[in-house]
């Protein structure tokens, strides 16, 4: 029986049988401590087989898509080889918090399938071990996976993102200065800023000669800044978008003929707006635990989903139990099927859901929440009828 020897669970409780009819009926036992440590690292080791083999394909084939798209960006010389690797790496712990329990799910779905084709959980059911026995050493594994899940969902997950915005930031803004040529008027961050420069200094990183035009409409004025020198803002999700304008004047011009504002200064910050891509990178990027402190629907819709990541993987690994069900030497396509459209489902639900907490449309309580608690009624539903699929 794969390893597992069925002797090895009677050893210490020997099984009474009695006559009925016929036949011959065993009274099942309760399996001992030692029993359920051998129940538990069988299950283990039959999990962690695909698990790891799966996650190291996908892995694999999200490394080779990220390699591709950065070494570009190096080849173009807008990255550094050593910033275009270490973007690959950070991107790859990004995407462990969706590959761990999608890799746990199948993982477990595989695993049990094999003992149900290979008759090998009738075999344990006859020696007394039970469908919940499994479900419980799948959630001994499974809370350990989710305690990894947590962990970079939590902790390591803002941290890549804030390491790789401030690359990718610095790049950027060295690219563009090297890509901006002397007399181009360009807009400033998505905002209504109009910029121009004379020249270009790559090395120092600043630009000559400078020109910032901005219309207030709604104040019918206009903003003119002249300065010798400027430095433009490189997103950075723990620091204001900010132009610096160094040895210059400021021209505040009313349009109604009013009264004009003229300001000599020796260095001017000017504060621009985030683009809404770019708040979004400084909520990817934010610690959990100030999100945790904010009331912007956006803030508790990452909080929330950083938080529920690991109940999210430990239902997952569960609902994969019931889900492979199925006769001795029968087909599991019907049940890979039936999981796959589970699985698609439930992601399909919980965005929805995080999506509504953003925009107003799903409040903080029950949130995300409410998504997992579906979740649990169905595993309820599939413990109590498994092999729903199979059928």
């Amino acid at each position: 029986m794969g390893g597992l020897k069925s002797g090895q669970l009677s050893d210490k409780a020997p099984q009474i049988t009695r006559r009925v009819g016929l036949g011959v009926q065993c009274l099942p036992h309760s399996p001992g401590s030692a029993d359920n440590l051998i129940i538990d690292r069988y299950v283990s080791q039959e999990i962690s087989r695909p698990l790891f083999a799966g996650l190291a394909l996908l892995i694999l084939i999200f490394v080779a898509w990220s390699a591709a798209r950065y070494l570009g960006l190096a080849a173009d010389g807008q990255l550094s080889m050593f910033a275009a690797f270490k973007l690959v790496g950070l991107n790859t712990l990004v995407a462990l918090e969706i590959l761990l329990p999608s890799a746990l799910f199948f993982s477990v779905l595989a695993a049990m399938g094999r003992l149900y084709k290979e008759a090998e959980m009738h075999s344990f059911y006859a020696a007394g071990v039970g469908r919940m026995r499994f479900l419980e050493s799948v959630l001994k594994y499974a809370l350990v996976v989710a305690l990894l899940t947590g962990f970079i969902s939590i902790i390591a997950r803002p941290w890549a993102y804030r390491t790789s915005y401030e690359l990718e930031a610095r790049a950027a803004a060295h690219y563009d200065l090297k890509k901006m040529a002397a007399g181009e008027f360009v807009e400033l961050a998505g905002s209504d800023y109009v910029f121009y420069a004379g020249g270009v200094d790559v090395d120092n990183g600043e630009h000559r000669d400078v020109f910032l035009f901005k219309r207030h409409r709604k104040h019918r004025r206009a903003e003119l800044l002249v300065a010798r020198r400027a430095t433009l803002p490189a997103l950075n999700p723990d620091e204001p978008l900010a132009a610096h304008f160094q040895e210059g004047y400021n021209y505040l011009l009313d349009e109604a003929r009013r009264r004009d504002l003229i300001t000599r200064f020796g260095d001017l910050e000017v504060r621009l707006k985030r683009s809404s891509e770019q708040e979004k990178y400084r909520r990817k990027a934010e610690t959990t635990a100030a999100l945790s402190q904010s009331s912007d629907p956006k803030d508790i819709a990452e909080f929330q989903w950083r938080i529920t990541t690991p109940l999210a993987t430990v239902l997952l690994g569960l609902m994969a139990v019931p889900l492979a069900h199925s006769a001795p030497r029968a087909s599991r396509i019907r049940n890979v099927f039936g999981a796959l459209v589970v699985y698609i489902a439930l992601f399909a639900m919980t965005s929805v859901m995080r999506t509504g907490i953003e925009q107003g449309t799903l409040g903080a309580m029950p949130g995300l929440w409410l998504a997992y608690v579906l979740e649990a009624v169905l595993l309820l539903f599939l413990v109590r009828k498994p092999g729903i699929f199979s059928r």
